[in-house]
């Protein structure tokens, strides 16, 4: 079975690239601030283990808010980085390229933290998969480490020091802001590593 991944260059699908090494990655450019920077992290991990990217870009800017447009959220936005739709979004675009490629089942980022808005659960996972099945193409949408927490992933894929550090979390720029809830999340994770025995580079 060909696989992809829609891979965003964060810590969460960096580590999923590297557990399952799919042949395909699909990084989305949908008018995010920090797209450029996740596109360069995605590309050198691509490179790093052997997988075909492909970037898309969608300007979808005029549809989004939250810190991601650095723009406020709205008031249903569980997080201030949520963004309305998002992942149903991205699955839908990388999905109609991946399909065209040969892609039968495409692999989500998502992990267990995520689960605090509805597209982040298994459940959103789960139905989704159905509604991609029922349509032609029967594409697969999968998210293994949907019931993982970021260190279990890392620590599952086996990623190296070396892969892991080229991504890119930050959610307000392409040079990490140091004070919003993805760079938050890349110190909080590097440090742990660092205090396990993980020494930068």
């Amino acid at each position: 079975m060909h696989k992809g991944i829609l891979l965003s260059g964060g810590i969460d699908s960096t580590s999923l690239a590297f557990w399952k090494k799919p042949e395909y990655a699909f990084t989305i450019d949908y008018g995010q601030k920090p797209a450029q920077a996740e596109i360069n992290a995605s590309k050198v991990v691509c490179d790093i283990i052997g997988v075909r990217h492909t970037v898309i870009q969608v300007d979808c800017r005029q549809l989004g808010s939250g810190d991601l447009l650095q723009k406020d959220a709205l008031t249903i936005a569980p997080s201030s980085e949520w963004w309305p739709y998002r992942n149903q979004l991205l699955v839908t675009f990388a999905s109609m390229k991946a399909v065209e490629v040969g892609v039968e089942e495409l692999m989500v980022g998502s992990v267990q933290s995520d689960g605090f808005h509805k597209d982040g659960t298994e459940e959103f996972y789960e139905l989704l998969n159905n509604l991609m099945l029922f349509q032609e193409g029967s594409m697969r949408i999968s998210a293994p480490a949907i019931n993982l927490s970021t260190m279990d992933l890392i620590l599952k894929s086996g990623i190296r020091p070396e892969v892991l550090y080229y991504s890119h979390s930050c959610h307000k720029s392409d040079i990490p802001c140091g004070h919003c809830k993805g760079c938050y999340k890349y110190i909080g994770i590097i440090e742990k590593l660092k205090d396990g025995g993980w020494e930068k580079p």
